[in-house]
């Protein structure tokens, strides 16, 4: 350290001694709490020890931040460009290979070669606040002259208005939320009142007696916050879309940026501290032995809260990862919230609606039996694999679609939708309390509804699957299947010595992309208006008639999602086999409902030749690999379902007690639901 300070004199203008200087703090691990907070002090104390040093290295820093333009510091990192969100993604993708050529005119790229490190942020932010003060105290001891940085904080609160006005006025927010075109947009007054704002400054800083005022200003920041969230909420009801998730982050981190460059510059003390930092943390962190409430302290508190996230913003600046994390979970909410929604008629409330779901099911059991003839069929043609994995693919596509049509239930197709009713379900409205007792019930209500559609599911197919194999016998004199076939139909199921259970969990993976498909679907629906744009296909009027036409159009899309995640569910069920046996890997897919049908064909194959140990283990299979499909779909699906509403769950033991205690003290309506709810 000493030898770098030596080596600063009034004529260094390089960067290089600085970058040294950093490398000199910067501990070899970045988690390295301890000599991180060592190296400050000490760096800290040479320069109180030597106050010659202490000067050359404040003007030396002077000379560097004169030299260069600040205000895209401020207003860019961390801040997501107007390009969008594939060609922000596509941007980050080739910077992370090959980074962009630094300059000399801009404070980012001195940022960029001083913490050249992704891993920075850690060791900065974990070094005391007060260490880092100190060590600010000592260096940047107050000179003569204007402050350096105001003209970039200015500049850079002109930008963000800019931005923040252009973007509000975006026809993909307009034609979402009219109202502001009935209206003057809140995004254009907020520029106006900036520009005033600053005018106001500028004639304050050359010596006029202005009075500053930011209270108007911040009241239409509030209102373009107000018009974020209704738009949000809209979109929740009426779907969204990738461009419209990217312009309301980009607009939220806009604002949030706008009002902590406020609150720095602002001398009235009208301006409202920003929401998103706790300045009364870092303002006791920072000066544990004062007043945390006196504007100066928390000014200070305000500068190093923003400087921390500016550090951390610029080392993930190209991070996909962070892209990703930004956008993807407002989708993934909307998304989800539609398979909530769905999910809401996969729940029983009451023993009527119980009965009436385990009839629904037992219709989908006589269809599944069915289509397990199909496959089996089409497995003797011999066909190539592609075309094989084709007909399967149709078949189980074709053959679920039907189900949904005819409103029958696909029991596995439940969780899906179910784990989002039950994540909507953890979101209480203060975000912080939860109310176990009332979710044991909505997951009670799940448990009993999954249980009695499979129930209602095998209950059908095993009978309707023997029916077929024993009619095809007494039709044409032979077997549906041959007795290495009916073996090897039973050896499919075995839960231990074959992988039926792993198979299972790829099932379930798939039950929960199709849920995830599904969601996709009803949001792009709704978002497109499909309703409307089927109702103005002439020709289709002039086939179907107006009416016919205006119905097959709502009915689309209530139900686009629906039929799109049975028809790639089916493609997934029939392709993931051959894809294994192509590529030489362990994969294929078991399923509850065809499982115990293909038991119950396996059993007039075999002339019922089996002992009673082989069906107890192939009953034990099916329903085991019921358990698989379920548990792995529901699992995921309610994973995701909490990352895209951003909830913290950490109550799983109280909630399995709260299940417990109803099991216990009713076992009886646990399972079948109350005789009040009758």
């Amino acid at each position: 350290m000493l030898a770098i300070l030596e080596s600063i004199d009034q004529h260094t203008l390089s960067i290089e001694p600085l970058v040294a200087l950093v490398d000199t703090l910067r501990p070899r691990r970045p988690r390295d709490v301890i000599r991180a907070t060592s190296h400050v002090r000490t760096l800290t104390q040479l320069l109180r020890g030597n106050p010659e040093h202490a000067r050359q290295l404040r003007d030396y820093i002077f000379r560097l931040l004169e030299s260069r333009r600040h205000a895209s510091l401020y207003s860019e990192v961390g801040v997501l460009s107007n390009d969008g969100f594939f060609t922000e993604l596509k941007r980050r993708i080739a910077y992370r290979i090959l980074p962009p050529a630094f300059g000399d005119e801009y404070l980012a790229d001195a940022l960029d070669q001083i913490l050249y490190r992704q891993t920075d942020y850690c060791w900065i932010s974990a070094v005391p606040v007060a260490d880092w003060l100190a060590l600010f105290d000592v260096v940047m001891t107050p000179r003569p002259g204007p402050n350096v940085m105001l003209p970039g904080l200015l500049e850079a609160i002109r930008t963000l208005s800019y931005r923040v006005c252009a973007i509000g006025l975006e026809p993909k927010l307009t034609n979402f939320h009219t109202e502001m075109e009935e209206f003057e947009s809140p995004f254009i007054v907020q520029n106006r009142e900036v520009v005033h704002y600053l005018d106001n400054y500028e004639r304050m800083l050359a010596g006029g007696d202005v009075m500053l005022d930011a209270r108007h200003l911040l009241v239409m920041l509030d209102q373009c916050e107000a018009v974020i969230v209704k738009i949000r909420k809209k979109a929740l009801l009426q779907g969204t879309s990738i461009a419209l998730t990217y312009l309301l982050v980009t607009l939220n981190q806009s604002i949030d940026r706008l009002r902590k460059l406020l609150y720095l510059v602002d001398t009235s003390g009208a301006t409202s501290e920003p929401p998103t930092v706790d300045l009364d943390a870092v303002a006791a962190q920072a000066l544990p032995h004062r007043p945390v409430a006196k504007v100066a302290t928390r000014k200070r508190a305000a500068a190093v809260a923003l400087a921390l996230e500016l550090i951390q913003a610029h080392n993930n600046k190209y991070t996909v990862r962070d892209l990703l994390a930004d956008n993807i979970h407002l989708l993934a909410r909307n998304v989800t919230e539609n398979a909530s929604r769905t999910g809401e008629h996969y729940i029983a409330e009451n023993r009527r609606e119980m009965t009436r779901m385990f009839l629904s099911s037992a219709g989908a059991g006589v269809i599944v039996g069915f289509m397990a003839l199909c496959k089996l069929l089409f497995g003797t043609l011999r066909a190539a694999p592609l075309v094989e994995a084709f007909l399967f693919s149709m078949n189980y596509s074709l053959g679920f679609m039907l189900i949904h049509v005819l409103h029958f239930t696909v029991a596995t197709k439940q969780p899906a939708m179910t784990a989002s009713r039950i994540a909507a379900g953890l979101q209480s409205r203060d975000g912080r309390h939860i109310d176990l007792d009332s979710l044991a019930e909505l997951i009670n209500k799940v448990l009993r509804t999954q249980i009695t559609a499979v129930l209602g599911n095998i209950f059908t197919a095993l009978p309707t699957a023997w029916l077929i194999a024993w009619g095809w016998m007494k039709i044409t004199g032979h077997h549906l299947v041959t007795k290495e076939k009916a073996l090897h139909l039973l050896h499919d199921i075995d839960p231990i010595h074959s992988p039926a259970l792993f198979y299972a969990a790829i099932a379930g993976v798939c039950l929960f992309l199709a849920g995830l498909i599904s969601g996709y679907y009803d949001n792009q629906a709704l978002y497109t208006r499909w309703a409307q744009r089927i109702s103005q296909l002439r020709g289709l009027s002039r086939l179907l008639g107006r009416d016919r036409t205006e119905r097959l159009g709502v009915y689309l899309e209530n139900n686009l999602g629906s039929l799109m995640g049975n028809f790639y569910f089916g493609i997934m069920l029939g392709t993931i086999g051959t894809l294994g046996t192509l590529m030489g890997l362990p994969l294929d897919i078991r399923h509850v409902t065809f499982s115990a049908a293909n038991f119950a064909t396996a059993l007039v194959g075999l002339d019922h030749n089996v002992s009673w140990q082989l069906v107890v283990k192939s009953v034990t299979g099916f329903l085991a690999i019921g358990i698989v499909n379920l548990v792995v779909s529901f699992g995921l699906a309610l994973w995701v379902a909490l990352r895209a509403r951003r909830i913290p769950f950490e109550h799983g033991f109280l909630l399995l007690r709260a299940l417990f205690r109803r099991l216990r003290k009713a076992p009886v309506d646990f399972f079948i639901g109350s005789k009040e709810n009758k």
